[in-house]
């Protein structure tokens, strides 16, 4: 078996994966556009995992100011390279990375997947009583989103 290889080269992505997976897998954005997803990988810090021989089989984005603030979303192993460490070695290399040292907050959202992130410091919010969102679950299904 081939080691796992992290990239932050754009060029490496493979959109119509991510979009595939996010668009039809992820609990988080069923029905996201193609469109969408090439927006959102433009402007985020993206880490794609690949295996020789293989190509891509992770994903991962921080959405971030590379100064104070990161988001840690669309964390992803294709389901028939799971359970071999791929994600934790990904979230490993993502939370490494030089541009995201110093950040005062990193936040991420997940309904399955505590344990992994538990790992690397992550925790409910002490407060969480200062912290608001709007969410929109159904924003790609309505037509509301490009």
């Amino acid at each position: 078996m081939s080691a796992l290889r992290i990239s932050t080269d754009p060029a490496e992505l493979d959109l119509a994966l991510v979009h595939r997976f996010l668009s039809t897998e992820a609990y988080w954005s069923r029905g996201i556009p193609e469109a969408t997803v090439a927006r959102a990988l433009a402007n985020s810090l993206c880490f794609g995992a690949y295996l020789d021989g293989v190509g891509q089989v992770g994903f991962a984005r921080v959405v971030t100011d590379q100064a104070t603030f990161g988001y840690l979303a669309d964390v992803f192993v294709l389901p028939e390279h799971r359970s071999r460490g791929y994600a934790k070695q990904l979230v490993a290399a993502v939370m490494a990375d030089p541009r995201l040292q110093g950040l005062r907050r990193v936040t991420l959202a997940t309904a399955d997947a505590h344990a992994l992130y538990a790992g690397f410091g992550f925790h409910a919010p002490a407060r969480p009583e200062v912290l608001m969102e709007i969410h929109r679950p159904d924003v790609y299904t309505c037509g509301e989103a490009s």
